[in-house]
């Protein structure tokens, strides 16, 4: 492998040749795939590269379409080269964002590290071009995802969450409409019903932005593992009634059956004309994208609904997709955008050069600026697809240590405990003490009954029935409901109405009956106790309407 900078010819002598010590130059050239705009490195990440021993050389205007000028490139410490072929002959590191055209693998070098999203499944041709070339190329989107030290370096996850973030955002901009329920002086504005098929890291995102604008998110997932996070972010699971298994390898989904996906698409058929927006994420490697919402599901939506298709560069998960546009059929718009990460690329490109740079530390970690692409890694292996101009991909299978029996364990002598830990069940009350406890309350209810008025007891009886139906019910109902819990209560509790109409009451014997002054108190009593009374239904019914779905 190269290091340092190419030797060149001066004045036809040339110079001495580098050593092997010297630090290798990682290379950042311009973004050349049409609409991409991110970046393979920002200067945030120039300068942790720099620490790491390295050399960085940007393309001129590499940055631009990200918000990072040349400038700051170079207040960063890296160097900026004019031109693509001046750079690739100058880097023995390329870091880059889409895989290299065939213009670009012409200025490869032999010896020359490329880390770059590939694709090796779907592009046999360039693999074999970079093979040609005698290059060792490390696929970001070839990680072994399964790897927890691998996350880090996760470029597919970082990426794929922006996307799904941009997807809501393209969604709710074609939509017109709030995506949260509202309640105004020119009326009610429901919200926003949003279906997400696939709930991946795309589709999490889309969930969590989603339901965070306040839209009633439901979500489905061949992965039945996945209800719990979609729960969590604030979204409804809806299941497929059909039991199968979904779940692929690495974390991937596999294609289902036949059985399942009819099922699947009875499913979305319901859901599309509920829904008002769409996110379709769906996708499974090294195979085109599923087709999940058909023509006819299209047309039952509602006039104005959205569907964004983020699998459209896979050729779309619904079957009227446009890759690259948004159009009308059928009163629906399609997104069928394959830049959405590019629309978020300052966002995105930061987080690409952060993966990127915690892969340069697992390749370089005696920080001396030159990379060891070590093949006994677990997780350098799977990324290396081609080695020095030989193809290593697809890497072997993970290894899986063997667990070794679990030795019996003796059983460990009771230790006596003070207290009781959070979760850890109560020690039952031993005999004795529970026929003393029952005793005493025997004998304060007997002086109770024996010595208070004939009246208490029932009164008693009702203020402890009282109390444990309050107790159930407040129990019984969930947080989110509480304040119109509150105004119903406060409504009730003006039951005190009947004590003031029993002292108005005309059937009241003459000698029994209070003075006027008595009377017009309860009169007024009786007046608030009612505004009271039916002010607290009216909250409680305006309360409650924010949260019908």
């Amino acid at each position: 492998m190269q290091t340092g900078v190419p030797n060149e010819t001066v004045s036809g002598i040339a110079p001495a040749a580098v050593t092997p010590q010297s630090p290798q130059r990682i290379g950042v050239p311009r973004e050349v795939f049409p609409g991409e705009k991110r970046v393979a490195t920002v200067p945030e990440a120039v300068e942790k590269l720099i620490k790491l021993g390295f050399v960085v050389a940007v393309e001129s205007g590499a940055g631009d379409a990200a918000n990072c000028s040349d400038e700051v490139y170079r207040a960063a410490g890296a160097e900026v080269i004019t031109g693509a072929a001046a750079l690739w002959a100058a880097s023995d590191i390329v870091f880059k964002v889409r895989g290299p055209t065939t213009e670009e693998v012409g200025l490869m070098h032999e010896g020359q590290a490329l880390v770059s999203f590939i694709w090796p499944a779907q592009n046999p041709e360039l693999m074999q071009q970079l093979a040609a070339k005698k290059v060792t190329v490390l696929a970001i989107d070839a990680l072994p995802r399964t790897l927890s030290r691998a996350q880090k370096m996760d470029a597919l996850t970082s990426q794929a969450g922006v996307a799904g973030y941009r997807a809501v955002i393209e969604a709710a901009n074609a939509f017109g409409r709030f995506f949260s329920g509202q309640i105004t002086a020119a009326g009610k504005v429901p919200p926003a019903k949003v279906f997400i098929a696939g709930a991946g890291v795309a589709g999490l995102a889309a969930i969590g932005t989603a339901a965070s604008l306040g839209a009633i998110v439901r979500a489905n997932d061949t992965r039945a593992e996945v209800a719990d996070q979609v729960v969590s972010l604030g979204g409804e699971f809806v299941k497929v009634d059909y039991v199968e298994e979904g779940s692929g390898g690495g974390g991937y989904a596999k294609v289902m059956s036949e059985g399942f996906q009819q099922a699947q698409r009875e499913m979305y058929a319901k859901q599309a004309k509920d829904a008002d927006i769409i996110i379709t994420t769906a996708l499974i490697p090294g195979r085109p994208a599923p087709k999940l919402i058909t023509a006819e599901m299209v047309k039952s939506m509602k006039p104005g609904s959205v569907i964004v298709d983020m699998a459209a560069e896979q050729g779309g998960n619904c079957e009227l997709t446009e890759p690259g546009q948004a159009v009308v059929k059928h009163g629906v718009t399609i997104v069928g955008y394959t830049d959405l990460v590019s629309r978020l690329a300052k966002q995105s490109s930061t987080l690409y050069a952060t993966n990127l740079f915690r892969l340069t530390e697992e390749l370089c970690k005696t920080k001396d600026g030159i990379i060891n692409v070590n093949m006994e890694d677990e997780a350098i292996r799977g990324l290396t697809v081609t080695k020095d101009g030989n193809i290593t991909w697809p890497a072997p299978a993970p290894k899986v240590a063997a667990t070794p029996p679990a030795a019996a364990k003796p059983a460990a002598a009771p230790v006596a405990k003070k207290g009781k830990g959070h979760g850890e069940p109560s020690a039952p009350m031993p005999a004795g003490k529970l026929a003393v406890m029952f005793a005493v309350v025997a004998v304060l209810f007997w002086l109770i009954g024996h010595s208070a008025p004939k009246e208490f007891m029932s009164h008693f009886t009702v203020f402890v029935l009282a109390c444990f139906v309050g107790y159930m019910v407040v129990w019984n109902v969930k947080p989110a409901l509480h304040t119109p819990l509150m105004s119903v209560t406060n409504a009730i509790s003006s039951i005190i109405a009947i004590g003031a109409l029993v002292q108005i009451s005309p059937l009241m014997d003459a000698a029994e009956r209070p003075n006027g002054m008595i009377t017009w108190i309860a009169t007024v009593a009786i007046a608030l106790t009612a505004i009271n009374m039916f002010g607290g239904f009216a909250v409680t019914q305006r309360m409650l309407a924010m949260f019908r779905k």
